[in-house]
């Protein structure tokens, strides 16, 4: 099963404007695409290689002749399913049209048969010259999306139109194209985050390490994309998140007992929190003396997932281990255990992942397959869930 196509270019002409797409950068990986920037050497004078390479974590090829035995001319262009050029100067929408091949990004362009979207941005007399206008007509006609410029102040007093266009407006348009913008409209997904809280006394708890951003991430990713969003974070500090609701707990059970409230009206549930397996039988209404506090004894909480089994209907459950050991198998386990229809799995040993901005793992599906999931942040693992789980739930 493919997920659907991340793989994007982003081509930086040589413009005043290229600054501004290290934003778009963000916001693109934001929506989960993987980014591989190709600049054109003029825009090195305004921003500079290691800047590209800090903000996608790839390696950045400017010439043509870089890593020559990569061919990267041939093997970006293989790799990528989008590209898009931002911003595009009028020399560059220039070279696209006549089908030129004088630096990497347009050979990048000739040697792909992907999607192509153009942001132009320019003085106005440039962007409205009858060359530029019949250069974009030709683009145009060979399919390329091509935004018009924002009318605005440019460089120094002059204003009209060739302002190059807000980031928003950019990803609006990309999502028109790629077809994800939306996806999720007239589905429920609930979303579990954080790690919950045992108490021991009013002073001291059964925890871990979970900070809740791999779910915070996932619920912004499903409101992005059209869902009905309910988040239901145990002990992370957000009190709002655009399009979601939001439901505070502390422990299992008041989680357990918050998911018995929705699960039946929901499509997705995406449990990432970290639930305690079990608590204290019983808890100190004043907090225990360091003399007093030699042991506690345990009862086991209850089975979140196995209790919610017992109701499921047409729900698509994603589920989460945190392994420090024989991760696939114990992925496996669970997944067969708790009735899944997949699981995320990653390695923990030494805290790694709690708390952190990228994850790696494995994403096993109930029919077998693994995903590996190689070092990327957990927005873009955010985005390739989903995909997963809307491939499931059909």
């Amino acid at each position: 099963m493919k997920a659907t196509k991340r793989e994007v270019i982003l081509g930086i002409g040589g413009g005043i404007a290229a600054y501004k797409s290290a934003d778009l950068l963000r916001r693109l990986q934001d929506n989960g695409y993987l980014v591989t920037v190709v600049p054109t050497p003029s825009s090195l004078n305004f921003v500079g290689a290691a800047t590209w390479q800090a903000l996608s974590g790839r390696p950045v090829t400017t010439q043509v002749w870089e890593k020559v035995e990569d061919v990267r001319h041939i093997s970006l262009a293989k790799q990528a399913d989008y590209f898009i050029i931002a911003p595009a100067t009028a020399d560059l929408i220039a070279r696209l049209a006549a089908g030129r091949a004088d630096d990497l990004l347009t050979n990048l362009v000739l040697a792909s048969d992907v999607p192509k979207m153009i942001v132009p941005a320019m003085h106005p007399s440039m962007w409205l010259d009858a060359a530029t206008v019949a250069n974009v007509s030709t683009l145009r006609a060979r399919g390329f999306i091509v935004m018009e410029p924002e009318v605005g102040r440019l460089t120094g007093s002059d204003s009209g139109q060739g302002r190059f266009p807000e980031t928003a407006a950019i990803i609006k348009s990309f999502l028109s194209m790629t077809g994800r913008h939306q996806d999720l409209i007239g589905t429920t997904v609930i979303v579990t985050a954080g790690g919950t809280r045992e108490a021991i006394d009013p002073v001291r708890f059964i925890g871990n390490r979970s900070s809740g951003k791999q779910g915070i991430a996932v619920a912004k990713a499903a409101a992005s994309r059209g869902a009905d969003v309910h988040l239901i974070a145990a002990n992370v500090d957000i009190d709002t998140l655009p399009g979601v609701s939001i439901t505070h707990v502390e422990n299992a059970q008041q989680m357990l007992e918050a998911l018995l409230e929705s699960f039946k009206d929901c499509d997705i549930l995406v449990m990432s929190a970290a639930v305690a397996d079990a608590r204290p039988k019983t808890r100190a209404l004043e907090k225990i003396k360091k003399a007093m506090f030699t042991s506690i004894e345990l009862e086991e909480n209850p089975d979140i997932l196995a209790t919610l089994n017992a109701t499921k209907d047409r729900q698509i459950v994603v589920g989460f281990a945190a392994e420090t050991s024989e991760l696939l198998a114990s992925a496996q386990n669970k997944l067969v255990k708790k009735a899944l229809d997949m699981i995320y799995v990653n390695d923990v040993s030494g805290g790694a992942i709690f708390g952190h901005d990228e994850t790696a793992g494995t994403i096993v599906l109930r029919n077998g397959d693994l995903i590996p999931v190689p070092h990327q942040s957990k927005d873009t693992l955010a985005d390739l869930l989903l995909d997963y789980a809307l491939k499931q739930l059909g």
